[in-house]
């Protein structure tokens, strides 16, 4: 039975996923989320960008924020934001099949989710490195990369 309150992905705008451009699991993440996105339409920014200033401008409190943001409704009157594992959450509810099996993680309250997620970010450039620059997509992609 479908989600009652997924959106119509024919006339809905597509979220947007920021993320940290420069880190290596990070851009290792958006790869994966592309071969696995069953609509082909969920797009990215990195936290560097002009889109994810513009979010941020929307969204004050996300300033200086270290952690991914799903973005639903981006630029709309019902604009929402979503960060850490709450962004995670959202990115295997959009990713559906399988990774719905990720959503019982909610059960677990917030702030220790987040927790386990700070010390994770903590570490993840001394574990996966980190990129000068963020990366080129690939051509067949590209047009999903809002900067």
């Amino acid at each position: 039975m479908p989600d009652a309150k997924a959106p119509d992905l024919k006339t809905a705008p597509a979220p947007v996923l920021l993320y940290d451009g420069i880190c290596g699991v990070c851009n290792g993440a958006v790869q994966t989320i592309l071969r696995l996105d069953p609509h082909g339409s969920l797009r990215f920014a990195p936290l560097q960008g002009d889109f994810a200033e513009g979010v941020i401008d929307h969204h004050p409190f996300l300033a200086g924020v270290d952690s991914i943001v799903f973005v639903e409704d981006p630029g709309g009157a019902g604009e929402q934001v979503a960060i850490k594992t709450d962004a995670a959450l959202r990115v295997a509810k959009y990713l559906g099949g399988p990774w719905h099996a990720f959503r019982a993680a909610a059960v677990i309250p917030a702030p220790l989710r987040d927790r386990l997620y700070d010390g994770f970010a903590r570490v993840r450039y001394r574990i996966f490195g980190t990129h000068d620059t963020c990366p080129i997509p690939s051509p067949e992609v590209r047009a999903r990369f809002l900067d």
